[in-house]
């Protein structure tokens, strides 16, 4: 029962029961016959300890016991009143059966202390605040150790979050999406001129965009839409019609904003992950639906791809998850790829988005 006491709970109270009882036995028995030791001898005062001891293990263990079933069907810390509830119908119980079992048990080991018999306010206020007391313990110790937990908990998230936004960071600037991009520019130049300016400076836009967002949590959709608009134009002029790119319903989200680079992310990995030829274009489309900004692109596996580590997208999800305690959608199907983004509302935010629009727009 203690290791699942413990699993329980969040905490093993062996040496509790073990210091704590003995303690409590004693005030107990202080407190109810403490004026009578000075004239009795050690006889009465041996009897008392040891009944003492007998009536505050069978609270302890009796109302512990009780507590933790409470604790297993009422876990939550809503579900504090149920719990006390049930304890205090517990404590009634074996008050009323103890002082039964202790008088005729008081009886046979000293037969003289009717004259000694503790006053019956005082000894049930006294068993009454001992349990109190033990529940206040127990409760205060499981609370703790839970909000402690909670706190490693979004510890390790955030630096999970950390951790695969750098990843995602790495993933957007990696060295194979450079080099494509300078391939392409090299092409370009001794063959148009005024392309391979547009191209550079669209490229420009692209890193700029990313080294600005890099430590914002959220951004307009506006924002990272046109960023994409950037991305596209340098895929476009490598992959040409190869690559279609359909974006519509998108007017009229002022108000929403989007984890940053979550639109590069996946097109990254459906450009990655896909056949573009001319033969099996690459169609990627980007719309919104029922408040949720959907990425869906036609799914045409190459026979040979690096393995993939799934980095990008639990990248989205968890920052989704973190940020905004939403959940981003999956669809994988034999013809579309599906990735379902929810569009959060910022209302109640929207100073800060005009002052981080603000902020992007004097960069430009």
């Amino acid at each position: 029962m203690t290791k699942c006491f413990r699993d329980v709970v969040g905490f093993d109270d062996k040496w509790l029961v073990v210091l704590g009882l003995p303690l409590a036995s004693v005030l107990i028995s202080l407190l109810l016959f403490g004026d009578v030791y000075i004239v009795e001898g050690w006889t009465f005062i041996t009897v008392c300890i040891f009944m003492s001891f007998v009536h505050t293990a069978a609270f302890w263990l009796v109302l512990r016991y009780v507590w933790y079933g409470a604790r297993i069907r009422y876990p939550r810390f809503e579900h504090i009143g149920i719990r006390l509830a049930w304890v205090f119908v517990a404590f009634l119980g074996v008050y009323f059966t103890l002082n039964k079992g202790i008088h005729v048990l008081f009886d046979v080991l000293s037969p003289n202390h009717s004259n000694n018999e503790p006053n019956p306010i005082v000894s049930f206020i006294s068993a009454f605040l001992m349990s109190t007391l033990l529940i206040v313990v127990y409760e205060a110790m499981s609370f703790y150790i839970q909000l402690q937990r909670t706190e490693a908990e979004k510890a390790t998230l955030e630096r999970q979050n950390l951790e695969s936004q750098l990843e995602g960071l790495r993933s957007q600037v990696n060295p194979h999406f450079l080099f494509n991009s300078l391939n392409t520019l090299t092409y370009l130049i001794p063959e148009d001129a005024d392309k391979a300016v547009r191209f550079v400076q669209q490229l420009s836009k692209v890193y700029r965009y990313v080294l600005e967002s890099r430590d914002t949590r959220l951004i307009p959709l506006q924002e990272e839409l046109m960023f994409l608009k950037s991305y596209v134009y340098l895929q476009h002029e490598r992959f040409g019609d190869n690559l279609v790119v359909d974006m519509r319903g998108l007017e009229g989200k002022e108000n929403t904003v989007i984890v940053p680079l979550t639109l590069q992310i996946l097109f990254e990995n459906a450009i990655k992950h896909n056949v573009i030829s001319s033969e099996k274009p690459l169609t990627v489309e980007v719309l919104a639906e029922n408040g949720h900004l959907v990425v869906r692109n036609n799914l045409q596996k190459k026979n040979q791809v690096m393995d993939s580590t799934g980095v990008g997208l639990q990248n989205i999800r968890d920052r989704y998850r973190m940020l905004a305690d939403k959940e981003v959608g999956v669809i994988a199907s034999h013809q579309y790829f599906t990735v379902v983004l929810p569009l959060i509302e910022v209302h109640s935010q929207q100073s800060t988005v005009d002052s981080r629009q603000s902020e992007v727009q004097s960069a430009k």
